[in-house]
């Protein structure tokens, strides 16, 4: 079976890794052939960046831009959540955060552990009798072949055959919200950083628009290169993310993937309301109320975000469980969940998407400090009600719900929509749409229509709103190397 991997990043090595792990290695003295002389086929892998196995998010890139979760939810394999702790070892002791009693390492250092993840998987392929190619080539079209998909890429007149393709291409484009493309000053895509931040002087006025993870990320790594000028968020809601507690043994006995999954083959279904159900017995069992935590959640959009993180911050090491609970299951049961609730409680989610994704996607408290001290010294502000960003007389003019100030730079923080197509991956996205591979769901990515075509990572169509986390991805990547290996 010949099987072509479109995108080098971390879903593709979720993928190889999962394939490379599904079947008992065997030794070969012939490249491409088990111990009983058998051929495996092809595993091909196409990826024109020069960030292959990091991907966007993990290439080389600032000491200041972290890891942003516990080490205990990065594994890339799916059924080994020490993995990647494993692989960190004491390599994490430099990186210790004692506040949060964790290692948050540089994401440069994650992009080590993928790429070490990748060129095991591929050495053990080899020894099960499979050939693994890595070409530094973009897809453009995929087509039908008869029983096999045919492949073009940019700089190869050749036509490759396969028999599967998965489509692995990484999350949308940073979108420019207010048009701002081409002025001098205005960065589309803040990573990687070391890049963006050697244009920025050391009193430049900065405005960052957005007021999420790749804010945050944007700001303490001004702050770490000892920037003096203002920064100033910018931001439509105004709500930071959250704050990760530290982390405690307790793991959820109710909110877990067997519960729900349980709850659906019981019912013939799963609703919101069961969610709801299982987060209600996970606090009582804890001595927590329910309601006065929903109040809590409820009250995101409304209350002071600068007060918020300043309960946050205190609150690290307190023991109430409730936001650990949501903070872990968000990216280790939500992508399940999500795919059984019904469109009606879907939409409803949707609803409190701001709520949501900061209570999901939350900040690492040494971030959430270093935030704290530039807003107390009001080098950083926060402006919430974002309303236009124009270019006059060389500088940029900011106009919020209550203030209207200039900024030297624009930083585009805000991140891509979910399920977006990359702007690279539109050429092979469209081409097996345009074959009747795969269509295009109705909120976003695409969902394969032929049994030869499988996606991993943030394109899976009817994904959830949360961009899609290295557990998501585990997951995707294993269910997809069992259809694989089925086919």
């Amino acid at each position: 079976m010949d099987i072509a991997i479109i995108g080098g990043g971390a879903a593709a090595v979720g993928l190889l890794d999962a394939l490379a792990t599904s079947a008992p290695a065997t030794a070969s003295s012939v490249p491409g052939k088990d111990a009983a002389g058998r051929t495996g086929g092809t595993v091909t892998i196409f990826e024109p960046s020069p960030w292959l196995w990091r991907g966007r998010a993990y290439g080389p890139d600032l000491d200041a831009v972290l890891v942003n979760a516990p080490p205990a939810i990065m594994s890339i394999r799916a059924d080994d959540f020490g993995h990647y702790a494993a692989w960190l070892g004491e390599r994490g002791a430099d990186h210790l955060d004692r506040l949060f009693d964790r290692p948050l390492v540089p994401r440069a250092l994650y992009g080590e552990y993928l790429a070490n993840t990748a060129e095991k998987a591929v050495a053990a392929l080899g020894e099960q009798g499979r050939q693994v190619e890595v070409v530094a080539d973009r897809v453009t079209e995929v087509a039908r072949a008869g029983a096999r998909l045919a492949l073009r890429t940019e700089g190869d007149a050749q036509v490759r055959e396969v028999g599967q393709v998965a489509l692995c291409v990484g999350g949308g484009t940073p979108p420019d919200l207010y048009g701002l493309a081409g002025h001098p000053g205005f960065t589309v895509d803040p990573y990687p950083l070391t890049d963006t931040l050697e244009r920025v002087g050391a009193d430049a006025d900065v405005a960052v628009i957005g007021s999420g993870l790749t804010a945050v990320d944007v700001v303490v790594s001004l702050a770490a290169r000892g920037h003096a000028g203002r920064i100033t968020l910018l931001s439509r809601s105004g709500v930071l993310p959250h704050v990760w507690q530290r982390p405690v043994e307790r793991r959820p006995r109710h909110v877990t993937v067997e519960r729900v999954a349980e709850l659906h083959q019981a019912q013939g279904g799963l609703a919101l309301t069961d969610l709801v159900g299982l987060l209600r017995a996970e606090l009582a069992e804890a001595g927590e109320d329910f309601d006065d935590f929903a109040a809590e959640l409820r009250s995101t959009g409304h209350d002071d975000p600068v007060d918020r993180l300043r309960r946050q911050i205190a609150a690290v090491d307190d023991p109430r469980i409730g936001r650990r609970v949501l903070q872990v299951t968000a990216h280790t049961v939500g992508p399940y969940a999500w795919r059984l609730l019904p469109e009606a409680d879907r939409a409803r989610i949707r609803g409190h998407l701001r709520t949501a994704t900061s209570v999901a996607s939350p900040m690492v408290p040494v971030n959430a400090v270093q935030l704290m001290a530039l807003l107390d010294s009001g080098q950083l502000t926060l402006a919430a009600g974002l309303d236009t960003i124009e270019m006059r007389d060389g500088r940029f003019r900011v106009r919020t719900r209550d203030s209207e100030h200039t900024a030297d730079l624009v930083v585009n923080a805000v991140n891509p929509s979910p399920q977006a197509v990359p702007a690279a991956a539109r050429g092979p996205v469209q081409s097996v749409v345009d074959a009747g591979l795969a269509t295009m769901h109705p909120f976003g990515g695409v969902t394969p229509a032929d049994p030869r075509v499988h996606v991993v990572g943030d394109l899976v169509g009817g994904g959830s709103f949360i961009t899609s986390s290295i557990p998501g991805l585990a997951a995707q990547a294993s269910r997809t190397a069992r259809a694989l290996s089925a086919a």
